[in-house]
């Protein structure tokens, strides 16, 4: 796929993304992460032996949400509430890059710890999580709300987003800047004139206590806590399938039902491991696109991209490695299919795979690779891009745009993953991940594709699948055109 352009994951800034001072408003915890492995039990119970292989630490919570819009690159404040004992020296040492403004906790610094084997969560275990006195507010923490572009609130049910004199400079905050508030069930309603509130279906249920299931329950649970909350939008998140998104039609001060728009914002189907800090890195997304003038509902679904990204890239890992997530195409293209392919081989599988423009997805196409998907266990496209396609047909083409194409690909029960390549042939993007098959829609010997000599290369087998004569994307180009 050299020299296609991809959307930047987590914890990456394109040249022209705008730098924004974002305040941070919440909870802070230090997180710590155990992993290694485990091969025998205790001979004093019959508990697993953990031998450690790593343990980092970071700043949780509120400071988990600073430290992911500082390595957006956004200039970001952190106001919250630290104890004076050495837990939070370590947090300050662990936010180099963020503006700490911290009253007084009057509580010891709350601990979790998580003990992993490999890609499994063992225990977590908390130490000074007990829910402590809601904590005064500073005459420093509310100024250092002054002059944001967006403010983020990290409910974590401490008690800091429930400080009185905090709760009324949100407020104030709220009527000229976008708030953007992660609730949590122990935590404070947030304040009138939010703009978005981001609760998980967990805790939408527990908020509203409303009966039923998936996007429906979402749409009446969503509804009802605009009203309740007098904000300008709620974004009940789904995990992998999005988040329904209802907000005022009318505008601030316009609570009716009827006066509500909702929208569903689907996600991108990403390969999701360690879910940690994916709330948190929805909700910083949707500040930085409100920031930038975006309507709540693309900010939202900005928010669920951004969140699909960093779980595809890694998670919380990948975001504190040294370099930062890697740069991950979503919704589909190549690591997708690099799971798919990986998935399919470990059951004893066969991988197929199948090329071409797919410019105005026809009949013809639809066949062709429903039976090129019976071939095998999985089904990958090797899509030309947007410039492979002009190489090939002309400057008029293509007539739909490269993510375009991989998204109605992506739509077929046949299709599992798109890889998208440059050259004229995909020869490069096969040996990446070496099919066992080759299916071809034509009517000519498989020998004669060009393909037949790089599947040769590994063992594999090139085969063609029925023919559709009279269904083209040319044809219909031409059709559409006349009538135009």
């Amino acid at each position: 796929m050299s020299g296609t352009q991809r959307p930047v994951a987590s914890g990456q800034r394109t040249a022209d993304t705008a730098r924004r001072r974002i305040v941070v408003v919440g909870d802070t915890l230090l997180d710590v992460d155990v992993s290694g492995t485990s091969e025998r039990l205790s001979p004093d119970a019959p508990v697993p032996v953990v031998d450690v292989r790593t343990d980092d630490r970071r700043a949780g919570g509120a400071g988990l949400v600073a430290s992911m819009l500082v390595r957006d690159g956004h200039d970001v404040t952190l106001v919250t509430v630290l104890s004076d004992d050495d837990r939070a020296d370590e947090i300050r040492a662990l936010l180099p890059d963020v503006h700490v403004v911290a009253g007084p906790s009057g509580a010891p610094t709350p601990v979790k710890t998580r003990v992993r084997v490999v890609d499994h969560a063992l225990v977590r275990i908390d130490e000074g999580c007990a829910t402590p006195p809601v904590p005064a507010t500073t005459p420093e923490m509310t100024a250092a709300l002054e002059g944001a572009d967006a403010v983020v609130v990290a409910d974590y049910g401490r008690g800091v987003a429930a400080s009185e004199g905090l709760r009324e400079a949100l407020t104030a905050v709220a009527r000229t800047t976008p708030v953007v508030w992660d609730p949590h069930p122990k935590g404070a309603a947030p304040v009138p004139g939010t703009a978005v509130v981001t609760p998980n279906a967990s805790e939408a249920r527990r908020f509203t206590d409303l009966p039923g299931e998936g996007v429906p329950f979402a749409t009446d649970a969503a509804a009802a806590l605009v009203e309740t909350w007098g904000v300008d939008a709620v974004a009940v998140t789904l995990g992998d399938r999005g988040a329904l998104v209802a907000s005022r039609r009318g505008g601030p001060g316009d609570a009716t039902p009827a006066a509500l728009d909702s929208r569903f914002v689907p996600a991108p189907s990403v390969t999701a491991g360690d879910p940690c800090g994916a709330g948190d890195r929805l909700a910083s997304g949707v500040a930085v696109a409100l920031a930038d003038g975006v309507a709540v509902a693309d900010a939202v679904a900005a928010g669920v991209l951004a969140a699909s990204e960093y779980l595809a890239a890694g998670g919380v890992t990948a975001l504190f490695a040294d370099d930062g997530p890697a740069p991950v195409q979503v919704p589909g293209a190549d690591r997708d299919a690099m799971r798919v392919v990986h998935e399919v081989r470990s059951a004893g599988g066969t991988v197929v795979a199948t090329g071409g423009c797919f410019d105005l997805l026809h009949a013809g196409h639809a066949r062709t690779l429903s039976a090129a998907r019976a071939l095998g266990d999985c089904l990958v496209v090797c899509l030309n891009s947007d410039d492979s396609v002009r190489a090939l047909k002309g400057p008029e083409r293509p007539i739909m745009s490269q993510d375009d194409r991989v998204e109605l690909l992506l739509a077929l029960d046949c299709v599992d993953a798109v890889v998208v390549f440059d050259e004229h042939t995909p020869d490069e993007a096969l040996r990446r991940f070496r099919p066992d098959v080759w299916a071809k829609g034509g009517d000519y010997a498989a020998s004669e594709l060009p393909e037949a000599a790089t599947l040769a290369e590994w063992g594999g087998r090139v085969v063609t699948v029925p023919f559709h004569p009279g269904r083209s994307t040319t044809r219909l180009a031409a059709a559409l055109a006349a009538v135009g």
